[in-house]
């Protein structure tokens, strides 16, 4: 694979497993020095994708890269500033932000019971909005001020196709992912007079380790020979990302990319 990517530095959170693994797996694969990210060293291990954190900057390091691993709570503003300051210490600076650490996680794990928008408790509604929009917007605070002084970087913010439309499962994910996409025009528009982009991909449900384990799945949608009427595939999002995070898209900025194959035909 063309080494697009190389002399850049990339932090992917959420990279120890499911799609950030595959995101920061793709940015190696085009040259990008990787820092893997991970609420702890043994998350990975969850539903079986790896050991632990060493063991994915290890996999990744195999493509010939320079990787560090590190650890913290996305949600709080001193973990954030020492994740940022080891991964520069290591690779250097950070040049590729991509935000994928979240999920529709209850406060103590699983999904929250129930899951609508009048009946889910209070703790888990923080949790969430603490674990996908808070946690960005304090990954974007301590990366982009070291952008802003290079003139330059790429930010990608992973959003969710519940962002964009009512949903009554899972709301509290849905409104959080929203903000996501909200922020990140907000972040698009304040940091363009600086060079740095900020852009949003979208995913729809994608056949990750922890997607297969906590749903039902619709066997017919498992089938990846069917062209688009299909659950996506990790390595179709990381595709997207990179183009992302690459020069073939210099000129975009503050967009939302839907990677769903067009199961969400509309505009907004």
């Amino acid at each position: 694979m063309e080494k697009i990517l190389a002399g850049n530095v990339a932090l992917v959170t959420g990279s120890g497993r499911g799609l950030g693994y595959a995101i920061a797996e793709r940015l190696a694969e085009q040259g990008a020095q990787v820092a893997v990210h991970d609420i702890s060293e043994d998350a990975p291990a969850e539903f079986g994708e790896a050991e632990n954190l060493e063991a994915v900057a290890a996999r990744i390091a195999q493509h010939g890269v320079k990787t560090v691993s590190v650890t913290g709570n996305i949600a709080d503003e001193e973990s954030v500033r020492a994740m940022t300051e080891r991964t520069e210490s290591a690779l250097g600076p950070i040049t590729i932000l991509v935000n994928c650490a979240g999920g529709d996680i209850a406060a103590r794990g699983g999904k929250p019971q129930p899951n609508d928008a009048l009946g889910i408790p209070l703790e888990d509604v923080r949790a969430l909005i603490d674990r996908n929009l808070i946690g960005t917007m304090l990954v974007c605070r301590a990366v982009c001020p070291g952008m802003i002084a290079r003139r330059g970087g790429s930010v990608i913010n992973i959003a969710s196709g519940a962002a964009h439309t009512g949903v009554s499962n899972g709301v509290v994910y849905a409104v959080a992912k929203a903000g996501v996409v909200h922020w990140s025009r907000c972040l698009a528009k304040e940091l363009r007079p600086h060079g740095v982009r900020v852009n949003v991909v979208s995913p729809g449900p994608t056949k990750t380790a922890r997607f297969l384990v906590t749903r039902t799945v619709n066997p017919q949608m498992m089938d990846e020979s069917e062209p688009l009427e299909r659950y996506g595939t990790p390595e179709e999002i990381a595709d997207a990302v990179a183009f992302l995070a690459s020069d073939a898209s210099r000129f975009v900025n503050g967009q939302v990319l839907r990677v769903d194959g067009g199961s969400s035909l509309y505009p907004a």
